[in-house]
């Protein structure tokens, strides 16, 4: 498959290091200031992009570039009609915007707050977990989530897509908190706690605690390469998937509807 990378930071390497050692093709590698990369252009340049993109062959875009940049990529790659995988986070919050502009234009999009294939096991354990809990109420839950200091959002999405899965099975927790706390927790808030150290690549952990016992849950990666073998996958299956007539354009689809 013909891969175009939009964002080629480190992560943006080891997806490169991914697909090649795949067997796909990776056509282009664009990015507004990374030397290496074989296409520049200005932050902005919807133009450009869309063009180089375009005139590269490319079967498939997996974008991972920065939150301040993420929303511009994808009002530029999405009308193009390639399949797009977005592994950048911190746009959750103009997911319809982008539903709409999918639907408007025949585009499709895939998006993760986190493609290793080990994080959506965990996310199906907590949420399991969570269920199970709920008619325990002695026991309350919180998440805690550490990344290394380049990490641009805090806290991340993998840990808000945890926080999603709770409060869709919890009868309490209706709320989340990303803050610290300067008064008493009320019981209906979920706590999402973050740390920027290191070179930590990512954990993620929730705890059950109770009077008597605690029970912790926790993923921990040791590298990103889990992240950028899955986004390969992502955009190999979503390709195939589309063809086959199993997944339709116009619409966003996420892990679930691919593995």
């Amino acid at each position: 498959m013909k891969i175009a990378l939009v964002g080629y930071g480190q992560m943006g390497h080891m997806i490169h290091s991914c697909a090649a050692a795949a067997g796909h093709e990776v056509v282009l590698t664009a990015d507004p200031t990374a030397p290496d990369a074989s296409f520049t252009f200005i932050p902005g340049d919807k133009d450009s992009l869309a063009f180089a993109v375009k005139d590269s062959g490319a079967q498939g875009i997996i974008e991972f570039s920065h939150p301040s940049a993420v929303m511009e990529n994808i009002r530029c790659l999405l009308p193009l009609g390639i399949p797009l995988v977005v592994g950048t986070t911190g746009w959750s919050d103009q997911e319809d915007e982008v539903a709409e502009l999918a639907s408007r234009c025949c585009g499709t999009l895939m998006r993760s707050a986190n493609f290793s294939v080990g994080v959506n096991m965990f996310y199906r354990i907590v949420e399991e977990a969570a269920r199970l809990m709920n008619g325990y109420p002695e026991y309350d839950v919180a998440t805690w989530e550490a990344h290394h200091v380049r990490k641009a959002d805090s806290p991340s999405g993998t840990a808000l897509e945890i926080a999603r899965r709770i409060m869709n099975v919890s009868s309490t927790k209706t709320e989340q908190v990303v803050d610290a706390f300067h008064q008493k927790p009320q019981g209906h808030q979920l706590h999402v706690s973050s740390t920027r150290s290191g070179s930590v690549p990512g954990t993620h952990t929730v705890f059950f605690d109770s009077p008597a016992d605690t029970i912790e849950l926790t993923h921990r990666a040791r590298s990103r390469e889990g992240f950028a073998s899955g986004a390969v996958q992502a955009i190999v299956r979503l390709k195939e998937a589309l063809d086959s007539g199993r997944l339709t354009p116009g619409a966003i689809y996420g892990m679930a509807d691919l593995f």
